[in-house]
């Protein structure tokens, strides 16, 4: 039986790759690591509370269960936070991989990580696997680094670079960009997006399927998982108005430059999907297809 475990269990991909491989017909061990209890509602994985940061607690967990395959979902993502708390950002999305990469090289564990489009600066969008890097905020430059500490470590492993995670989960801690203009706009509540920063947003569904064909296939390297669309972020909110019947008259759209944000955003990301339709034969969809996919599993 194939161990696999799942750090950041208790988050929005985490749980739903714990539904997923517990629905699967292959039959799966799976060990689920995060922090404080177990939010998940589910009973059917082992749950070890471990903070990745804290190496010993990590090192003890890996050493007991010897998995596999390591899924690393964990990672501070809030971007203007990253900016603010440098240190925290950079034991989690940097130390942490480099103490997963070196269990893995340890236990010969195939190891899946979860990357983003902020290590580009935005310049060009449609990036590909092979763009040059250059990001514009600590967040992007953390997941960098942890990029290159895989690629340099030689270990069998695949990287998922993603763009705007969203879809719903039990329990959520986090919110996302569609739970989160939904349920202002339900509420009658007027809000403001920015016009002129454009993204392919991604349904998690989408991106879990991803890490289980490359559990199923072992496939080595760096692949692009996000919708085929780029759209701004107000055509997004519009995007989601229309699809959930709700008043797209409360939307405003505002200026990067007007709305200040502390940490510098990637005017213009995307990707090149041709690659990872290729070798993990995914076709990806629309915005609005995966929201209305969405809609469905809501109801």
């Amino acid at each position: 039986m194939k161990s696999i475990l799942i750090t950041g269990c208790n988050g929005l991909l985490g749980q739903t790759l714990l539904r997923l491989l517990s629905n699967a017909d292959k039959d799966y061990n799976i060990i689920g690591v995060s922090r404080g209890k177990n939010r998940t509602g589910r009973v059917d994985f082992i749950y070890e509370n471990v903070d990745i940061t804290d190496k010993v607690s990590l090192i003890k967990v890996v050493e007991k269960h010897k998995p596999d395959v390591i899924i690393n979902t964990a990672a501070m993502t809030n971007v203007d936070v990253c900016e603010d708390e440098k240190e925290g950002c950079f034991e989690i999305n940097v130390n942490a991989v480099k103490y997963l990469v070196n269990l893995c090289k340890q236990y010969d564990s195939y190891f899946i990580h979860i990357s983003t489009d902020f290590i580009f600066d935005g310049k060009k969008g449609y990036y590909s696997e092979e763009d040059k890097p250059n990001p514009l905020s600590y967040y992007g430059w953390s997941k960098l680094q942890a990029e290159k500490i895989i690629v340099e470590s030689g270990i069998k492993s695949a990287i998922l670079r993603t763009i705007l995670v969203y879809g719903k989960v039990h329990n959520m801690a986090r919110n996302n960009i569609v739970l989160w203009i939904k349920d202002r706009l339900e509420n009658q509540q007027e809000i403001t997006v920015v016009d002129d920063q454009y993204r392919m947003p991604t349904y998690v569904e989408d991106l879990a399927n991803a890490c289980l064909i490359c559990i199923d296939q072992k496939v080595n390297g760096i692949y692009n998982v996000s919708s085929n669309q780029l759209l701004s972020i107000y055509e997004i909110a519009k995007t989601i108005a229309s699809v959930f019947n709700l008043d797209d008259s409360l939307i405003k759209p505002i200026s990067t430059q007007e709305l200040g944000q502390k940490a510098k955003r990637p005017p213009k990301t995307g990707f090149d999907l041709s690659r990872t339709s290729k070798v993990l034969q995914i076709e990806p969809y629309t915005f609005e297809e995966d929201l209305r996919r969405f809609k469905q599993f809501l109801t």
